[in-house]
């Protein structure tokens, strides 16, 4: 089987188990309130109720059913996309970087890019305050993709209009040593740049997230043009690097990639 026919398999793989998941869990809904709830509880706390199995379903139930699920059927090897929290099929990896971080840093801020705060309690909160009420955060958290089985060791953000719940963004993880790109290629840095349109619901968990818009590729090529314009970079495009295709992320939102992979070097990089 090669690359396009197991990617298509696990694409189809995913999705039917994830659907299966969903009428599962929204016939043990029913279940749960017809034979333990419906007597019991008064009009006035159903939505309390709701809200909690919710709560419950979105942030507990489903993350675990999907990590022990995940260790099944996802691959744990390169497969040019990054993974979830739960273990799910997230971002395409879409840019290859090459270059030392300091320079990566000082090249994406000189191109009008913020360095996102990490993902902590503090940082959620205040991203919910910002979203809500429309207010301003440059340096934004981002959510945790897993490439190498570890989070993104940077991540760069730009709010549109002042508002947090559209943004440009893109993670980045370092590649470890003496690894290689399918095809002998080889890069320092690998990233996953997606354009956020709004907030909304996992359509896999239920979980409040950001939707991402399916261009990956403008976004992609966004990223890339911010950088040249700082006169730091020079680029080399390799189209086709994988088949074109459409999938859905980790959060359930669709996108579609022509798979071309640009390789950025930093100038002053030791690439």
């Amino acid at each position: 089987m090669n690359n396009t026919s197991r990617s298509w398999y696990l694409n189809w793989i995913n999705a039917a188990l994830r659907f299966l998941k969903f009428i599962v869990l929204a016939l043990l809904a029913v279940l749960v309130y017809n034979v333990l709830l419906e007597k019991i509880l008064t009009r006035q706390v159903h939505i309390f109720t709701y809200i909690l199995f919710w709560l419950f379903t979105a942030y507990v139930v489903l993350p675990r059913v999907n990590r022990r699920l995940a260790r099944i059927y996802v691959p744990d090897y390169f497969i040019g996309r990054a993974r979830t929290n739960d273990g799910l099929l997230g971002d395409p990896i879409n840019l290859a970087l090459n270059g030392e971080q300091q320079a990566i840093v000082d090249c994406m801020q000189e191109a009008g890019w913020t360095l996102a705060e990490d993902l902590n309690l503090r940082s959620s909160l205040k991203m919910i305050v910002a979203s809500v009420f429309g207010r301003s955060y440059p340096n934004a958290p981002v959510s945790s993709l897993f490439l190498f089985g570890r989070k993104q060791d940077l991540a760069f953000q730009r709010e549109i209009n002042r508002n947090p719940r559209k943004r440009h963004h893109v993670r980045f993880w370092k590649t470890p040593d003496n690894w290689y790109l399918p095809g002998g290629n080889t890069a320092d840095w690998l990233g996953a740049a997606t354009y956020d349109k709004n907030v909304g619901l996992s359509l896999f968990t239920g979980q409040i997230t950001h939707k991402i818009n399916a261009d990956v590729d403008r976004e992609r090529d966004f990223v890339v043009s911010t950088m040249q314009d700082t006169g730091k970079t020079h680029t080399k495009i390799i189209e086709h690097f994988t088949t074109s295709y459409h999938a859905r992320n980790g959060g359930g939102d669709r996108m579609h990639t022509d798979g071309s992979l640009p390789f950025v070097t930093l100038k002053d990089g030791n690439a």
